[in-house]
């Protein structure tokens, strides 16, 4: 190979074994403009643009250029890969160059730089060690004795003033993250436009989200022809208009508060579209507390905007309907005009400090977001949730939806202690005009409350009960539960438990859909799964006592179309309490709320005091995450805990539980899917369709619990921390993994 010169930041080999060389100021130039234009919407142009032109100077260095001549040639996955081990570092040089020329305020860039490659550290414990080293000091030294053009090296005279960070303390965790984002996806992006152009080319910017509103209304328009003249529909008519006209209200931050079955997913898609176009939002997010329900909303979406929609989330399958090459593009930073995801994905990335999760945040500026189901939104993070959606309406431009029957209260509130007090949400505006009239209205079901909350009824009997119905649904709390109760039904009973994988959920939730149109006998026993987004309609629904959320939304499982004068739902209390935890908080809350109320149990008004109930005995911010992200002048320092705060927010505590994928053959036994994508993988294929595609055949279960699986020869590790079912023996067709998988105590979850 040649020698290079000017120093180079990528090379590339070509098919004709000719070399395309990078230049290095190019490339910093151009991340500079990229990183300068994605953080104009929240005025962060010059911090973006000066992060980008100094994120690359230890490349200049003699012992960088060296090795890139030793290892040019990768493919643009594996040369830009974060934190890959082996490589000679290049991200200190110009973190130190921002402190040394800036001051304490220089340290905002520092974080950029130092972490545009292995995420963003904490100050204490990792940063403030690198950029006191020696190896650092090298590094900058070696790299500012080279001959770097100098307008690389401007500088403004000064810094914008801290004061004037969007939020102020309390919000400069989130305005780093923001500007973090705009530097480490123009540096994907241009790196890609160089190693490989044909997947650049992908990118194509799609059609502003404004522009979807006519396809929208064609879509509304054909629909309303062929609706029934019934009570719900006509109802659901009105929201929908009533969304259209609150759309022409200020940005900031919204509920809608609809019953179960009132239209909610496509009026505030009304809502958005017509939002988009009067303020000139860039994206729609759509945000789904399940990745059992996304499915579902994503492609009701998909069928009118066809690939305006993408998918963002760990289930979805690929193929030719769910997504494309470009799709995929599209979810690495959310560059669509419709985004589906999770809300895992999306608050998990929002207190994020690796690259990849934070890459997409910039694009939420100027967004709308909807937050179905907000009612489950998690307790034990719940203050700095808030937190971060205040900010994101005040500062960044983002109107947020909270859609859901059962409004959680969110409002500031204080208490005579001060450590339950509530940073709540403010300035909300409700798009529904009479929500309680809508709630009388869409009335259509009767709610049958327990004479004694503190008799429980036994299986048996509950059993019994529910064979007196020839369709019924029976919701309880624990998988441990559903499967006691299934043992007691007749045969053909269905069941439904998280000890399901995907693919089999899928499978009996489409098979109780088809039952139940055809009217033939449907009794189905459950965990609380199906109570958010999963649109079933049943005539009767038995709910075991849970929160007032929960059996709000188990009522929205009965006589959903209004078929019926009134549906019947009847809440009973289970043999055994709720395991401890928010389920046994809930519980403790709705009884609380509902004990000696001789009204209607799913009056609007009951979920305001339930909810204060629930939060007051919730910690709201259990793993300190709020402090953690405090901003700190501690010397010459900005002290914050981005990663470990990164590492504390986790909406699914996962640490302890490992995937197996299990042996699920269909209804029939007959579906060989599963057994070939096993054996591609025992092959060596590790191609990322192929890791997906078995998601959805996975459970999860306690990593003591793999090893005394693996020890009894019963599933073994195909790759470091996927399991894999050997015999036959431990997944049942009819309720999922067997209860000897796992231990009773971890049954309780859905």
């Amino acid at each position: 190979m040649p020698d290079i010169d000017p120093p180079i930041a990528h090379a590339v080999q070509c098919d004709d074994g000719t070399w395309r060389l990078h230049a290095l100021d190019a490339h910093l130039r151009a991340v500079a403009e990229r990183a300068a234009s994605h953080a104009a919407p929240f005025a962060g142009t010059e911090w973006a643009r000066l992060a980008g032109r100094w994120h690359d100077l230890g490349k200049y260095r003699r012992p960088f250029q060296r090795y890139i001549r030793r290892v040019s040639g990768l493919d643009s996955e594996n040369a830009h890969i974060e934190g890959r081990a082996g490589r000679t570092t290049h991200s200190t040089a110009g973190a130190l160059l921002a402190r040394q020329h800036f001051g304490p305020i220089g340290n905002v860039l520092a974080y950029l730089i130092a972490g545009h490659h292995a995420g963003l550290s904490d100050w204490h414990g990792s940063l403030a060690g690198r950029l006191t080293s020696e190896a650092g000091r090298i590094e900058m030294h070696e790299s500012l004795a080279q001959d770097i053009p100098p307008d690389l090296l401007e500088r403004p005279a000064a810094l914008p003033d801290l004061r004037n960070i969007p939020g102020g303390a309390a919000g400069f965790a989130l305005w780093v993250r923001m500007l973090f984002s705009c530097l480490v996806d123009a540096d994907f992006l241009d790196t890609e436009a160089f190693m490989n152009p044909q997947q650049a080319s992908l990118r194509n910017e799609s059609a502003p989200v404004s522009d979807l509103l006519d396809t929208f209304n064609r879509a509304m328009a054909k629909m309303a022809e062929t609706a029934p003249d019934t009570l719900v529909y006509r109802l659901r008519a009105e929201v929908l208009a009533r969304c259209r006209v609150m759309a022409a209200e200020l940005p900031g931050l919204f509920t809608l508060t609809v019953p179960t079955g009132g239209g909610k997913t496509l009026s505030s898609m009304a809502f958005a579209l017509e939002h988009a176009r009067r303020y000139r939002k860039r994206r729609i997010v759509y945000v789904i507390p399940y990745t059992s329900i996304i499915e579902q909303t994503a492609d009701v979406l998909r069928t009118i905007f066809g690939e305006a929609v993408i998918e963002h989330h760990s289930n979805a399958e690929v193929d030719a309907s769910r997504e494309s090459a470009k799709s995929r593009l599209a979810c690495e930073n959310w560059d669509a005009p419709i985004v589906v995801t999770t809300n895992v994905q999306f608050f998990e990335s929002l207190f994020a400090a690796r690259t990849s999760r934070c890459r997409k945040l910039h694009n939420l500026v100027d967004s709308i977001v909807v937050l179905d189901e907000a009612q489950l939104l998690a307790a034990e993070l719940l203050q700095p949730i808030l937190d971060v959606l205040n900010l994101l309406a005040t500062h960044y431009g983002v109107t947020v939806v909270l859609s859901t029957a059962t409004q959680p209260a969110l409002a500031t509130r204080a208490y005579f202690d001060p450590e339950r007090n509530i940073r709540g949400l403010e300035k909300v505006r409700e798009i529904v005009a009479d929500p309680d009239d809508l709630y009388r209205r869409l009335e259509r079901v009767e709610v049958h409350l327990p004479s004694d909350w503190h008799a429980p009824i036994d299986w048996e009997t509950l059993a019994a009960r529910l064979v007196e119905h020839d369709s019924v649904l029976a919701i309880v709390n624990t998988r441990r539960h559903a499967r006691e109760l299934h043992r007691l039904m007749p045969e053909g009973t269905l069941h439904l438990s998280a000890l399901m994988c995907g693919a089999h959920r899928s499978r009996v939730i489409d098979e109780i859909k088809a039952r139940l149109k055809a009217s033939q006998p449907t009794r189905v026993v459950s965990t609380q799964l199906v109570e958010a987004g999963v649109n079933l309609d049943f005539p009767v629904v038995y709910r075991a006592l849970a929160g007032l959320d929960s059996i709000a939304q188990a009522a929205g499982r009965c006589n959903r179309e209004g078929h019926l004068d009134r549906g019947e739902v009847y809440v009973f209390v289970p043999p055994q309490p709720a395991p401890p935890g928010l389920l046994r908080k809930g519980e403790d809350a709705c009884r609380s709320v509902l004990s000696g109320y001789v009204g209607d149990p799913l009056e609007r008004s009951l979920f305001g005091a339930y909810f204060e109930r629930l939060y007051f005995c919730c910690n709201l911010d259990a793993n300190d995450i709020v402090k953690l992200l405090e901003v700190e002048v501690d010397g010459e320092a900005l002290v914050t805990s981005f990663r470990t705060a990164s590492d504390r927010f986790r909406l699914i505590p996962d640490e302890d539980r490992l995937p197996v994928v299990v042996l699920y053959r269909g209804r029939d036994g007959e579906d060989d899917t599963v057994d070939n994508l096993l054996r591609r993988l025992r092959k060596g294929d590790l191609d990322r369709c192929l890791m997906r595609k078995l998601q959805r055949y996975t459970v999860s279960i306690h990593r003591h619990e793999c090893g005394r699986l693996q020890a009894a020869g019963d599933i073994e590790e195909i790759i470091p921390g996927l399991f894999a079912q050997i015999g036959d023996v431990m997944y049942h067709p009819v309720l999922g993994l067997l209860p000897d998988a796992v231990e009773p105590a971890q049954t309780w979850i859905a």
